[in-house]
């Protein structure tokens, strides 16, 4: 299910750039609903009333490979208006009748486009200035402009780096304004939508609360549900989300897999059992999940384990309660893409989501994932629109495997108690020091490794200890943090001297990409 039927839109057509997320984020920021389809699954029979304007992204492709790309340019006649963005700029003008060739000189990175008229796309754009830079990433161009275009701006390299087609309503950027990296690129993308589409603004917390009810209401019926609830941001949210919706027929199961955070089943219990009055199921399952992951060190078995097994116990428990027909998750718009490309772009899958790639083919149980459009800084949004405390929305993200991928190779009983202590002594820290807030996500780690140390004399030989931290905005992209060496000595200290199975502690500085948040 998804609320995407429903609202005036912004169509993103994918080609498969790496930036193509980034296109629906702005959008989404600007207060308007965006949907992401591929080139390749999109029909013109899919264009329907609720579409007032269509972006083209860019991608890894070039407009010579007919063959590896698909697009009706029936869709160009629908009297809607069409913002080609790189490849997408270059594939408005060649199917209007220009001409692209490969570039002379190739631009990647940062250049600066010359004001060359006015236009409605580039309204305060520039400013008082003549100038903007921005951020270039190709090596084809528009070598020849179709009938009625008009150049708009041009860089050194890129005569048609602004062009337009103001009857037609047609407009191509040979860079991309989506990128943080481009000056005022987000007032591009605001005067598409609002001067050019002449789109309302459809996207703050309360119209996606009231609209997200009305959906899972009509989804569901008279049926009951089960939550899959971890007490994370995602499930807590999905969870308040249905108890607004369908009140008693909502059943949230909270299942102890043993690999949660210390003390994490007691906080979820009295958050959600006794706190927000919720119909909650506690399933202790330590036991059966620790069974089941004996000697399995694949990182991609262990995820799989641990959905199929998650779905077994929400079945039998739904065979319990009688008459349940949905299984309700929290999966993101960011989990679907890591997963399986939710576009079918081709962006790589990258790894399997328990509640996305992990899940068993076959399923008694039908799922409703009523924030899968959703990145996560608009979940934290609607948590707080739906009256959810502060303290479970800001929570760091937690995966649903939970430890287990966070101690790559073997899981043992004494792995995962010495991780939850340093798990634990490293998020106090945090907590502490007023830095909590400032990270996106933090966790410790324990890495496959032994290393010798030296404690009051005697030889040691221990685990080594990885701490995490970073920032980001959606999830998709991510920054190391940059503490203090103050910071550093004193959890590593801290770690060390308090846990007895680790002697060494080391900080993972690698950004996302290339290396993803977790470590499996």
């Amino acid at each position: 299910m998804s609320l995407d039927q429903n609202l005036n839109k912004i169509l993103i057509i994918d080609f498969g750039s790496q930036f193509t997320q980034l296109i629906a984020r702005r959008v989404r920021e600007l207060g308007v609903f965006s949907e992401i389809v591929s080139h390749k699954k999109l029909k013109l029979k899919d264009i329907n009333h609720s579409i007032k304007g269509i972006v083209l992204s860019g991608g890894p492709l070039n407009v010579y490979q007919i063959n590896k790309y698909s697009f009706d340019k029936k869709i160009l006649q629908l009297d809607l208006p069409v913002l080609g963005i790189c490849f997408g700029h270059q594939i408005l003008s060649k199917l209007n009748g220009g001409r692209v060739k490969q570039s002379k000189h190739r631009e990647f990175g940062l250049a600066n486009v010359y004001k060359k008229k006015n236009s409605l796309l580039t309204s305060n754009f520039f400013g008082n200035k003549k100038s903007k830079q921005v951020w270039m990433s190709h090596a084809d161009q528009v070598s020849k402009l179709p009938k009625n275009f008009k150049v708009v701006a041009s860089s050194t390299n890129s005569k048609f780096a602004i062009v337009e087609n103001k009857i037609k309503k047609y407009y191509g950027v040979q860079f991309h304004p989506e990128v943080t990296h481009t000056e005022n690129g987000k007032k591009l993308i605001s005067n598409f939508i609002f001067l050019i589409c002449k789109i309302k603004r459809n996207w703050s917390p309360k119209d996606q609360k009231n609209q997200l009810i009305k959906d899972v209401r009509k989804l569901v019926g008279n049926n009951k549900v089960i939550c899959a609830l971890s007490g994370g941001v995602d499930s807590s949210v999905v969870a308040q989300l249905l108890n607004k919706a369908i009140g008693k027929k909502l059943y949230c199961i909270f299942v102890n897999n043993g690999l949660l955070r210390k003390n994490e089943e007691v906080q979820v219990v009295q958050t959600f059992k006794k706190r927000l009055k919720m119909n909650l199921i506690y399933v202790n399952a330590e036991k059966e999940f620790l069974k089941k992951l004996k000697n399995v060190p694949d990182p991609e078995k262990k995820r799989k384990i641990i959905g199929n097994l998650f779905i077994k116990i929400f079945e039998r428990y739904a065979k319990k309660i009688k008459n349940v027909k949905f299984l309700a998750q929290g999966t993101l718009y960011p989990d679907l893409i890591e997963s399986k490309s939710v576009t079918g772009s081709q962006t790589s899958k990258i790894k399997s989501h328990h509640n996305v790639g992990g899940l068993p083919k076959k399923m008694n149980l039908k799922l409703v994932e009523p924030l899968k459009f959703l990145f996560k800084d608009e979940v934290r949004k609607l948590g707080l629109a739906l009256n959810l405390s502060k303290e479970i929305i800001s929570r760091h993200p937690f995966p649903g495997p939970g430890l287990a991928i966070r101690m790559p190779g073997l899981i043992t009983n004494d792995k995962i108690k010495i991780l939850k202590e340093a798990d634990y002594y490293f998020i106090q820290a945090l907590k502490d020091h007023g830095l909590y807030h400032k990270i996106w996500q933090a966790y410790a780690a324990l890495l496959p490794v032994k290393t010798v140390g030296v404690m009051g004399d005697n030889r040691t030989y221990e685990y080594l200890c990885l701490l995490r931290a970073i920032t980001s905005e959606d999830g998709m992209t991510a920054d190391y943090y940059e503490f203090k060496k103050s910071f550093m000595q004193s959890i590593s200290n801290k770690i060390v001297n308090s846990i007895k199975g680790i002697n060494r502690v080391v900080y993972d500085v690698t950004s996302k990409p290339p290396s993803t948040i977790e470590l499996e």
